[in-house]
């Protein structure tokens, strides 16, 4: 996307005062972007942007600007205040740069830019009319569909160059229900760095059915329970637990700032032995997969437990050296206009052998939780408040009555170590995360866990 001597003298002008070392991360994202509304599309958007942002670091301090502008002008002036951040008065040196290629980890077979608008807004609108025809009381759909392809170029100092382009698609069911005066909802969006091939293994009738579905299943819940008791997660859900309540903390910068309840507690069992859990940027076309991370680092896939034994955390190139550690490729960034953060790839916690059947049967009193909505997470102390978007109760070993209010209340440490049943399932979840005024592409998976014990909120009996 630039010119090579153009990069290197923009990193030369970098390190002009030295520093460890200078990055230039150059962006160019198309995108497709469609909402449907009850049947009209409310919005089609299509855009291009691009621009660079340069970065240039000492110890875990850095400069960073960026420019909307790709012209000589516009790259010397962001390196000159990136730059401007140092004290320094020798300039840095700047190695060859090489090209290093990555293992294609996000292949797409029929990308989407090239499908015209109109296959699109037709997916759409099966997910409206499959919706509507699950059940006369679905009262409102909501279809979104979206698509984009970024081509990324990172060069440093170090002398790495790297040319890598992520395909993204996702497809979103969200449908209200409505009996009365009781109104719920239902939601259903798969999501993948693919092309279009992603959505012959997702159709938009599938993702319609599982919306409309919960939402009109949800209208005969009654108030949940409250206290103490097992709660059986289906898999996929366990996956948001595990990303929330535990890999916030594992994130290197928490640690870093005596923010994280594991701090200190590598090589100790933070979890059950039942639980083996990762950080995985290699799963093909994976949503929050890439070949390397946005520091030019590779795409690792990271041991964070095993047997419950806490193995370490997710490390940026700045924080790995401060603590002594290899980088684990977990450096991230919204666009080029934001610096990069550490953050996940795709969180998981590994199958165990059991039936997940056998799971339920062998839970006499409980809440199967299905789904979860927003909550909140203290990682200092590992303190979590989750709610609960569809959950059912487990009554004589069996799900029986679906429950509305439910919230999980518990600290990771604490729920992590009390999970009794790990199942040979597995699904994901795809989602966005925001941290520190950025949102990255995360995917999170489970198979169905147990927790033996663990404190549900409700206004039930």
């Amino acid at each position: 996307m630039l010119d090579r001597d153009l990069v290197e003298e923009v990193l030369r002008a970098a390190r002009r005062k030295g520093g460890d070392v200078a990055e230039v991360f150059v962006e160019e994202r198309s995108s497709t972007s469609i909402r449907l509304d009850d049947g009209t599309i409310e919005e089609l958007t299509t855009g291009l942007d691009r621009g660079a942002g340069v970065r240039v670091t000492l110890g875990t301090t850095y400069g960073y600007a960026y420019s909307n502008r790709l012209d000589r002008d516009a790259l010397l002036a962001a390196a000159e205040a990136a730059s401007a951040a140092l004290r320094g008065d020798a300039p840095g040196a700047i190695v060859d740069l090489t090209e290093r290629t990555g293992p294609g980890t996000n292949r797409a077979e029929r990308p989407a830019d090239g499908l015209p608008a109109a296959d699109k807004v037709r997916w759409l609108r099966e997910v409206d009319e499959v919706a509507r025809g699950i059940s006369p009381e679905v009262v409102q759909v909501t279809g979104i569909y979206m698509d984009s392809a970024q081509r990324r170029l990172i060069a440093a100092s170090d002398g790495r160059w790297i040319d890598e382009l992520r395909p993204r698609i996702r497809l979103v069911a969200q449908v209200v229900a409505k009996r009365g005066d009781v109104i719920q909802t239902g939601w259903d969006g798969p999501a993948a760095c693919a092309g279009v091939e992603f959505l012959d293994a997702h159709p938009p009738r599938v993702t319609a059915e599982r919306a409309a579905s919960r939402a009109v299943t949800m209208l005969d819940s009654i108030p949940a329970p409250a206290g103490e008791m097992p709660v059986v997660v289906a898999n996929g859900c366990g996956g948001v637990l595990f990303h929330e309540a535990v890999g916030h903390p594992l994130e290197a910068d928490a640690v870093d700032k005596e923010a994280s309840v594991y701090r200190g507690l590598v090589g100790t069992r933070c979890a059950s032995e039942l639980i083996d859990g990762v950080d995985d940027a290699t799963i093909p076309n994976g949503w929050g997969s890439f070949d390397f991370d946005d520091e030019g680092e590779p795409g690792q896939r990271t041991v964070l437990f095993t047997q419950g034994v806490l193995q370490g955390f997710l490390q940026d190139r700045m924080l790995a050296a401060k603590m002594g550690v290899a980088p684990t490729g977990n450096a991230r960034r919204e666009s080029y206009a934001h610096p990069p953060i550490v953050r996940m790839t795709n969180t998981n916690i590994l199958p165990g052998r059991e039936d997940p059947e056998e799971i339920v049967r062998s839970t006499e009193r409980g809440i199967y939780v299905r789904g979860l909505g927003g909550g909140q997470v203290n990682p200092a102390t590992g303190d979590f408040v989750f709610g609960v978007s569809e959950g059912y109760l487990i009554e004589g070993g069996a799900v029986t009555t679906p429950v509305r209010g439910a919230n999980l209340i518990g600290r990771a440490i604490e729920v992590m170590s009390s999970v009794d049943a790990v199942g040979s399932d597995f699904e994901t979840w795809e989602g966005v995360c925001g941290k520190d005024g950025q949102g990255a592409p995360v995917g999170s998976g489970s198979p169905t866990l147990r927790i033996g014990r663990i404190t549900v909120g409700g206004t039930g009996a």
